[in-house]
């Protein structure tokens, strides 16, 4: 991946923030992430300084202080607050232009802001969970791990999407395996970390207390991490969880694998809720994302903050230059 290629930001949902805050991170960041979004000029609010270019490679000569927009036309016109089931396909052909581009060598990464997966469902039959799900069928139906990652943490929870009670169910010892793998090979592939230092929570309080208060850090967890360690995998735990999120903690790990979607993401949001950025390790490419939805009911008002979106930029930029981000 050539690091002075632009990155492709997706429109995602038209009605809600994505396009006001594609603005004010062009502002912000002006030449120091180059980037160009791909949607609708006519969704982009009215009076914003935009060039439409026909090449990507063109976004390196628009002013710093003006949005670099491929064009990309949907059905209807945008209002904000409001999503259109007539402009769901449009935000679906978004994402795949923009993976597409990035696999023809003309965009470094892919930085794609927030959907609304009710109005995809709803307006084109949309049949992924997510983003995440729909880029790995992309990348050709790859396995992919979701981490959240920050200045002061990245995360990584094993189990994402699913009801408290069906974690221990879903808790099996491949897919543990598979997500310490991803998260230990991307962390040197696309952060730059030759040897990953990976901390491991366990699932129960206390890590189950030596069974005392559950057995799957004795069943499951630590049998997983034991070949690991043999396969030469540098990895802390089962850790309990409560004790691993300090400052001096957080210093002897490049990364915290957590059971439960919680157990993962409510440390970071404490730590750094504007500054999270959404990355999906396994792609054959670059993915960031801010780590925030659509915002229907600020969209419009011009008070969405476009802190995340920021840190997804700069992420993705620093990612695609081979770097560590913050090194």
């Amino acid at each position: 991946m050539t690091a002075s290629l632009p990155i492709a930001l997706t429109c995602g949902e038209p009605a809600g923030i994505g396009p006001e805050l594609a603005i004010a991170a062009r502002r912000i960041l002006g030449a120091e992430v180059p980037f160009f979004w791909i949607g609708d000029p006519h969704h982009l609010p009215s009076g914003t300084a935009m060039t439409e270019i026909a090449d990507p490679a063109k976004a390196a000569q628009v002013a710093p202080g003006t949005l670099p927009v491929l064009s990309h036309l949907f059905a209807e016109p945008n209002q904000p607050g409001t999503p259109s089931r007539r402009n769901a396909q449009g935000v679906i052909d978004v994402i795949s232009r923009a993976v597409a581009l990035v696999k023809a060598g003309q965009a470094a990464a892919v930085c794609t802001s927030p959907i609304h997966k009710q109005a995809l469902q709803d307006g084109a039959g949309f049949a992924f969970p997510g983003h995440t799900e729909y880029l790995a069928h992309l990348a050709g139906d790859v396995p992919v791990v979701m981490m959240l990652a920050s200045p002061l943490l990245r995360v990584v929870p094993v189990t994402i999407h699913i009801a408290l009670a069906d974690v221990a169910a879903r808790l099996m010892p491949d897919l543990l395996d598979r997500t310490i793998r991803l998260t230990h090979s991307s962390l040197i592939t696309q952060f730059g970390i030759a040897r990953p230092r990976l901390a491991i929570a366990g699932l129960n309080p206390h890590a189950g207390e030596g069974g005392a208060m559950g057995r799957e850090e004795i069943t499951i967890i630590a049998p997983v991490l034991d070949r690991l360690r043999r396969e030469g995998l540098d990895l802390l735990g089962p850790l309990s969880a409560d004790t691993m999120f300090h400052a001096r903690a957080r210093e002897t790990y490049d990364a915290a694998v957590c059971m439960y979607h919680d157990q993962a993401l409510i440390p970071i949001k404490t730590l750094d809720f504007d500054g999270g950025v959404n990355v999906t390790l396994g792609l054959p490419f670059i993915r960031t994302s801010p780590d925030h939805g659509t915002g229907f009911d600020i969209a419009g008002k011009g008070v969405a903050r476009p802190d995340s979106l920021i840190a997804a930029l700069r992420m993705a930029a620093k990612m695609a230059k081979g770097r560590a981000p913050w090194a």
